[in-house]
């Protein structure tokens, strides 16, 4: 693959902007937040076309930038919007116009509230510009209708973030279609897979696609469980990315992949990946089929040829926990008694 690490980054301080409250998210985010948010710096990298990607702490942050305005894919902590909005300024001046929520996790949303209040959306057209079109206070908070059930409490036991960092535009079934800034963005719902509200992010012009969580490099599959994520879900998930990209030379070049976490990718990277967790499902599924418990395929080591890449058994997704999130999801429903495939 493309060696991606030499591309030029920009480092932006936090600047003290007017309505960037650090509000604190309501309970903890999936990724673990870090202990000191001035220290982390924001770095830009151009991918190619309108997309620019932001890395940090938490989820990586997709911007697509042109004379409608700016669009983000998730938000980051609250406690570093200032530093995402500098590091936006660098690239456009243009307004915020739309934030689209790949899932639920604060990793991702709890950003939501100060970089929506920054914004504005159009009302009466999909881009500034439409003739009859006015601005309104705020961008316009995009994301499938399950992420505001998870963030409202609606679907879960509580709310997960406040009122005013829930998606303020859902959209239910397969996919929401935009125009904005001379290109059709496609938003694409992939069910029970990192969770049950997630979407891929199509730029189609610029030829990138951000993924959100449900391809990340920096770890093995995370899958939520309790939100209704399953390996099998995720596994159609990066069926979903393969199927939309175009390579140039083989697996070289071509579409460009936002992780949810990690490096710019291309399809090679994606394929690997996808081989990777297809091979650790098979093995936990060929185990359960031979009625070992879930303590007898941990001893196992189904994952144990990628552990180098991608084990740990320290943070919030050890490679137990993914083994056992593998194997939950993978029992016969009548063993698992809720009843999802």
């Amino acid at each position: 693959m493309r060696n991606l690490s030499s591309a030029p980054r920009l480092a932006v301080t936090l600047l003290a902007l007017p309505g960037l409250a650090g509000a604190q998210p309501a309970g903890p985010p999936q990724g673990g937040a870090p202990e000191d948010f001035a220290n982390v710096e924001i770095h830009t990298l151009k991918t190619q076309g309108h997309v620019f990607m932001l890395v940090g702490a938490g989820g990586n942050i997709s911007v697509q930038v042109g004379k409608d305005g700016v669009l983000m894919v998730d938000a980051e902590y609250p406690q570093l919007s200032g530093k995402i909005l500098a590091a936006i300024r660098r690239i456009s001046d243009g307004p915020i116009r739309y934030i689209v929520n790949t899932h639920y996790h604060a990793d991702h949303t709890s950003g939501n509230q100060n970089l929506r209040k920054v914004g504005s959306t159009i009302a009466g057209g999909n881009v500034a510009g439409d003739l009859g079109a006015e601005a309104s206070e705020g961008a316009s908070v995009i994301a499938h209708n399950n992420v505001l059930g998870r963030m409202s409490g609606a679907l879960g036991k509580a709310a997960a973030m406040p009122q005013d960092a829930w998606p303020t535009d859902t959209y239910v079934g397969d996919e929401k279609k935009l125009w904005f800034n001379d290109e059709g963005v496609e938003i694409i719902h992939v069910p029970s897979a990192h969770t049950d509200g997630d979407s891929i992010v199509y730029f189609r012009k610029s030829d990138v696609i951000s993924t959100g969580d449900l391809f990340v490099t920096t770890s093995y599959p995370i899958i939520d469980v309790a939100a209704g994520g399953t390996i099998n879900g995720y596994l159609d998930g990066l069926q979903k990315i393969v199927d939309l990209i175009v390579p140039v030379y083989g697996q070289e070049g071509g579409t460009l992949v936002i992780p949810g976490h990690g490096r710019l990718c291309d399809l090679g990277d994606v394929l690997n990946y996808r081989e990777m967790a297809t091979i650790i499902r098979d093995r936990v599924q060929d185990m359960i089929k031979k009625g070992m418990t879930l303590e007898q395929v941990k001893a196992a080591k189904p994952t144990f040829d990628y552990d180098p890449l991608y084990g740990t058994t320290t943070g919030f997704w050890t490679t137990d926990r993914f083994v056992e999130a593998v194997y939950q999801t993978l029992l016969p429903n009548k063993e698992r008694g809720d009843g999802k495939k």
